[in-house]
């Protein structure tokens, strides 16, 4: 998809029928559905032959997943880093490059991004997307005049809100907390300017963040990046009263984790156990390096652990230990992150393969006494910990859920003639280029709409912020 927006039709029928869609966790036969007019299922059905007037799917369904973190203005920043002019090439020097994209784009620019995006991930099987945002003000750190009913949560947000109505994407704004550059530099860097925010600030945004279909939640950048006490005020607020999710990113770095033990004599994942109050509420971003010890405790609090293996090894961040997370029954969701990759399959993908790499085992993320499809146990603990990384009660083909759905493209060359039982397998294994034939938000088709204005938009944006020189100097 390039350049496309997206346009939301009510179905002429709202009774649907498949011969097959993923339900409570397994494929179940001739299943009705029908969704209210809330834009949420009222009724799931199986074993029901198609009644007259219903409209018959074209493939099996399924649903989508959230994409539980984003940083939606790395967009524009992807491609830009895969070359090597120095001895030292990892995370830190990436992110120093990824500055130059963050100190620069505007409100408008942003918008363009998003747009582009989030359409990007609409055909990659999202419907609702965390946004972990950070860029509040201008590069000066001055906020934006305010004026209309963004005020309070800024142009930049204004901007994400505005992107995801056009495209008819879900969206879980997430503002976040940065305080400081690092533990021992209370201040923030000249190019950390426009993240600065106070807990009041960020509780402002939260409540002022408003659209069709958004939702709202908290988020800290980092241990390294808020003091100690706002951290724990934030917390305290969460057990107060205050709704919605809380996403920090922690342990994804060995520095970071070097840094934290040196500043606090804790790992950041065992100083968030013992004074952050954790519960299900709270979402690790990462948690790449975790010991055995922290994974029981985070189990044990009931928090989530958010995954991004395209990014993670995008940076070079290391593999985390997704057998242990598995067994510890902690729920986990994935993310695009830096969007180098765009789709949920590539992400499941990459995290199984990931781990065959490591171990030279095969199917490492099957459960083989309980669900010997490494796909299916992946996808569905992705499902059920996305609900709560966005903050929802339910998720899914379920009654009471939000009626999303996804219809698997069977006439892909990777997905023809694969047999039903595997087509979840298909879809994240096989590779196939268009997975989905079709998708739907909120009870509502959400079709690709040419937009020409929108691919110009974009690419007008890119040939702004990356003249070809900078394009040299970044590379």
């Amino acid at each position: 998809m390039t350049g496309a927006t997206f346009h939301m039709t009510q179905p002429e029928n709202p009774l649907l029928w498949a011969a097959q869609a993923w339900v409570g966790g397994h494929w179940r036969q001739q299943v009705l559905l029908q969704a209210g007019s809330d834009g949420h299922w009222a009724h799931i059905t199986g074993g029901q032959p198609c009644p007259e007037g219903a409209t018959r799917l074209a493939g099996p369904v399924i649903p989508s997943l959230v994409n539980a973190h984003s940083h939606a203005f790395q967009r524009a920043f992807v491609g830009l880093a895969e070359r090597r002019d120095s001895e030292r090439d990892d995370f830190w020097s990436w992110r120093d490059r990824m500055y130059g994209v963050a100190t620069r784009i505007t409100p408008e620019q942003l918008q363009a991004v998003a747009t582009h995006l989030y359409g990007e991930l609409l055909q990659g099987g999202y419907t609702q997307v965390c946004e972990f945002h950070y860029l509040h003000h201008q590069p000066s750190g001055q906020p934006y005049p305010q004026t209309g009913a963004d005020a309070a949560a800024g142009a930049m947000a204004a901007a994400l809100v505005g992107a995801a109505g056009t495209v008819g994407i879900g969206l879980t704004l997430l503002p976040v907390l940065y305080e400081r550059a690092g533990f021992n530099a209370p201040a923030l860097r000249h190019d950390q300017l426009r993240f600065a925010t106070t807990v009041a600030q960020v509780l402002a945004m939260q409540r002022a963040a408003q659209g069709p279909l958004v939702n709202s939640g908290l988020a800290v950048h980092s241990l390294r990046a808020a003091q100690a006490h706002s951290i724990q005020r934030l917390a305290q607020l969460a057990q107060s009263g205050v709704n919605g999710p809380i996403h920090i990113h922690v342990a994804e770095q060995t520095a970071e984790v070097d840094d934290c033990l040196a500043n606090t004599g804790l790992r950041p994942i065992e100083w968030l156990t013992r004074h952050a109050a954790l519960d299900a509420r709270w979402q690790l971003v990462h948690a790449t390096h975790a010991t055995p010890q922290e994974i029981e405790a985070v189990a044990a609090s009931g928090a989530g652990v958010v995954l991004c293996p395209g990014t993670e090894a995008n940076l070079g961040d290391g593999l985390c230990d997704l057998p242990r997370w598995l067994a510890a029954g902690v729920p986990l969701s994935v993310g695009s992150d830096s969007q180098v990759t765009r789709d949920w399959p590539q992400e499941l993908r990459w995290l199984d393969y990931g781990q065959r790499l490591a171990l030279r085992q095969r199917n490492v993320a099957a459960a083989p006494a309980t669900e010997p499809a490494t796909a299916a146990r992946l996808f569905e603990r992705m499902l059920h910990g996305g609900a709560a990384a966005a903050g929802f009660g339910r998720w899914g083909l379920e009654v009471g859920a939000r009626a999303d759905l996804l219809v698997l493209n069977t006439q892909d060359p990777a997905l023809l003639g694969l047999p039903a039982s595997h087509a979840l397998d298909g879809v994240v294994f096989a590779s196939p280029l268009q997975p989905f034939a079709a998708t739907m938000v909120a009870g509502r088709w959400v079709r690709p709409a040419k937009q020409p204005q929108t691919s110009s938009a974009f690419e007008a944006t890119m040939q702004s912020l990356w003249p070809d020189s900078d394009v040299r100097a970044t590379g």
